[in-house]
């Protein structure tokens, strides 16, 4: 008979269906109450601007303040969530046999849908 049967063993089915990645930890939302953004300013007056826009951001975040000389601000994380872009709503278009959007009591399909 041959070893490898005895040896290797039957081989779990599961192993196929682990996922790796780089995002270990897929519902953290940076700038959360549990997950602050960590951010790094050189001044106590950048500190007071940075915490306005978190504020108006309506986010969470530990602003630290490094006055050493060869400090580099750090508020990349911050950037990165304000620049975002927002989700683009379209008006749905009028139906054919509706009333026209432009306020002329029209069907649609005589008046602006020609």
């Amino acid at each position: 008979m041959s070893d490898k049967f005895f040896f290797m063993g039957r081989q779990d089915p599961r192993q196929n269906h682990i996922k790796y990645g780089n995002d270990k930890k897929p519902n953290t939302k940076a700038g959360s109450k549990k997950y602050p953004l960590t951010l790094l300013v050189t001044s106590e007056d950048r500190k007071q601007e940075v915490e306005t826009l978190v504020a108006d951001a309506h986010l969470y975040a530990v602003v630290n303040v490094d006055k050493s000389e060869d400090a580099v601000e750090s508020i990349g994380e911050l950037n990165a969530i304000l620049s975002r872009a927002e989700t683009v709503k379209v008006d749905k278009a009028p139906l054919r046999n509706g009333p026209c959007v432009c306020g002329s009591g029209k069907k649609y399909k005589k008046c602006c849908g020609k």
